[in-house]
């Protein structure tokens, strides 16, 4: 009998430490559950977020598939246009994923401030790409020279980090939550500055759409798919400052509209500057390159006088 109560003795503290570590993993399974379902889930709920993740990440991988082949264009090429153009296509799309990965920090206790500023070297960069990009083709063509990087980037430079300043001292100097949409339907200062903001953008952009109708056509590059991409952009803004204008009345269904353009920005924008801009620069074959820009021009009308 003596050595029966030894033997359960020492089986017993065995399988009370059996347990417990049972419990610890089952602990630490679920502290993993709920940080996977709160990066998921919480904030701008599953489907707001799928919607932005997926394209981005689809847009990098694609990005790195053709990764060889567009260095070695880039190499032969020799566009410092192009080259830098490509580099901050990168840059900015790394920044954009992040973004899009860590939307959860929107809705964090103590994340607010690495948020921001994440948000911030996010919109700063995708505007950079923006603005260059009009600024570029605006030159009327495809050129290499540093002097049209130089200006191109200036022009961009000055005016992309006046708008980091502005929205800096607001949300250092003033308090005021630029980057966090919930909750925040009836802050004015906000929606204010927002809609100053995408009112000069619309305006931009309605401004070459506006040149492209008008007797001064000749001065903008003769391309359809550039003008197919101000048309996207000054649609989206409009949309998004008429959202600004609902949110600083008060109307709550602004929210819902201006979160709908910030999902289409940031999943579909840089694809859509890839496909405007670098796309045709990639091809193998270079003759087929002056081919498209041919037809292109071709259905732009720009040889209609040739066959009068």
């Amino acid at each position: 009998m003596r050595l029966l109560e030894e033997i359960a003795e020492t089986i017993s503290p065995v399988s009370s430490n059996s347990s417990s570590s049972s419990s610890s993993v089952e602990d630490f399974g679920d502290i993993n559950r709920k940080l996977l379902s709160g990066w998921l889930f919480n904030c701008h709920g599953l489907w707001c977020n799928l919607a932005v993740i997926i394209p981005s990440v689809i847009f990098i991988v694609y990005l790195g598939y053709q990764a060889k082949k567009s260095f070695i264009k880039l190499s032969h090429g020799l566009s410092h246009i192009m080259i830098s153009y490509y580099g901050l296509l990168w840059l900015v799309s790394f920044l954009n994923l992040a973004w899009c990965f860590l939307q959860a920090w929107e809705c964090t206790p103590g994340k607010e401030s690495g948020w921001n500023l994440l948000s911030l070297f996010t919109s700063s960069g995708m505007m950079f790409l923006e603005i260059s990009l009009v600024t570029f083709l605006l030159q009327g063509s495809y050129t290499s020279s540093l002097e049209a990087l130089t200006r191109t980037f200036v022009i961009s430079g000055v005016v992309v980090g006046g708008d980091i300043l502005l929205k800096a001292i607001y949300v250092y100097g003033f308090g005021v939550p630029l980057f966090i949409d919930t909750d925040q339907a009836t802050n004015r200062a906000k929606w204010g500055l927002l809609l100053i903001h995408k009112l000069l953008l619309t305006t931009a952009y309605g401004f070459i759409l506006y040149t492209h109708h008008s007797k001064w056509r000749e001065r903008l590059p003769a391309r359809p798919a550039f003008y197919n991409y101000i048309l996207v952009m000054c649609g989206l803004n409009a949309v998004a400052l008429f959202a600004c204008g609902l949110l600083g009345t008060g109307a709550l269904f602004g929210l819902w509209m201006y979160s709908l353009t910030t999902v289409c920005y940031h999943a579909f924008y840089l694809p859509l500057i890839y496909l405007t801009f670098l796309a045709d620069f990639f091809q193998e074959d270079d003759l087929h390159l002056e081919n498209v820009y041919y037809s292109e021009m071709k259905d732009a009308g720009f040889f209609d006088a040739d066959w009068e």
